[in-house]
């Protein structure tokens, strides 16, 4: 799909533990990182997301635990198992995302290329069928 890469984060670990490392300005992480958030303590049967935004880009790791990631472009959908704290998950902008099936001791660190602006999230689906339609046909 589109806007999404799933990566293996170089892990440095040895005999004392492991070392998992993820760097901005397209090192690691193919942005500048503006923003970082986490979810945990997730209740069973939560969803969270159920939205895209028009200009942030993301980069999900579940340091703990594990979660699904279903992403959407308007066209296909996937589901992505993050279950591992060296795998990782871009979403470029305009990707409909819901994270769900959360472990009792997951994790989800979140960054993102933006700060917090509401205005820029579509939290409606049909809207961001139409919008996404709309930047086809133009």
């Amino acid at each position: 799909m589109k806007g999404i890469k799933v990566l293996e984060l170089p892990n440095l670990g040895d005999d004392r533990g492991e070392l998992v490392v993820a760097e901005g300005g397209n090192k690691t992480i193919p942005f500048d990182i503006k923003r970082v958030f986490y979810i945990y303590k997730t209740t069973e049967g939560t969803i969270r997301g159920q939205h895209a935004n028009r200009n942030s880009k993301f980069f999900f790791i579940n340091v703990n635990g594990s979660c699904k990631v279903k992403i959407d472009d308007g066209i296909a959908q996937e589901i992505i198992t993050l279950d591992e704290p060296h795998k990782a998950l871009y979403m470029d902008k305009m990707i409909w995302k819901e994270m769900y099936d959360f472990s009792e001791d997951a994790v989800l660190i979140v960054l993102s290329s933006e700060h917090y602006d509401g205005e820029e999230y579509i939290r409606d689906y049909d809207e961001y069928l139409k919008e996404i339609n709309d930047k086809g046909n133009n």
